[in-house]
């Protein structure tokens, strides 16, 4: 068996990864109810500090950083906060969204525009089936040209509509590779972008 073109290669679109000086880091669910309970992922820990190590990266680039957090969750509370490792310095704003799409219903799109920011954005969050790949998704449909870093996200294990389990690594396969299909290049490490 031999994997098919992308339908970014069929239509032409760019695959080549942005340099991170040229970009806006958007930080998706970053929040510290996924690293353990009900809503642990798989990897969590590791993704955080890549998270880390990537928003470290831009701002010593000086680029603009924009945070992201799921309103489903009591912001205020230790369990719903983002956590301290990628937590906001002053001046990076932070945008609220309610469903996994976080240009839907917020502020994103006109904060990047008042931040100045080109079409290259860099996504990187919790969780990679569902709010990363859906933001990626929403942010191609808007003209933007996401790129995802993958070490700097994570999922969990799922039970699939026939009732088997699908493994986390499957089903962040599985999204890494939608999101490469059309809504834009995946970096696998945060070392891929060139600063």
């Amino acid at each position: 068996m031999t994997a098919s073109k992308t339908l970014r290669d069929v239509i032409g679109l760019d695959n080549t990864l942005p340099r991170l000086a040229d970009t806006t880091l958007v930080l998706i669910d970053f929040q510290n109810t996924y690293r353990s309970g009900v809503m642990a992922l798989d990897g969590a820990e590791e993704a955080l500090a890549a998270g880390a190590r990537l928003l470290a990266a831009a701002r010593a680039a000086g680029i603009p950083v924009v945070h992201v957090a799921d309103a489903g969750y009591d912001l205020t509370s230790e369990l719903g906060a983002i956590s301290p490792e990628v937590a906001p310095a002053e001046g990076e704003p932070v945008v609220v969204k309610q469903v996994p799409n976080a240009f839907h219903g917020t502020g994103l799109e006109k904060t990047l525009r008042d931040l100045g920011a080109g079409t290259d954005l860099v996504l990187a969050g919790f969780m990679t089936h569902m709010c990363v790949q859906f933001t990626a998704q929403g942010a191609f449909n808007l003209g933007f040209r996401p790129t995802v870093v993958a070490e700097a996200t994570a999922t969990r294990s799922l039970a699939a509509p026939d009732g088997t389990l699908v493994p986390a690594a499957t089903l962040q396969t599985a999204s890494l590779t939608t999101i490469a299909d059309v809504f834009g290049p995946v970096a696998a490490t945060v070392g891929d972008l060139a600063p």
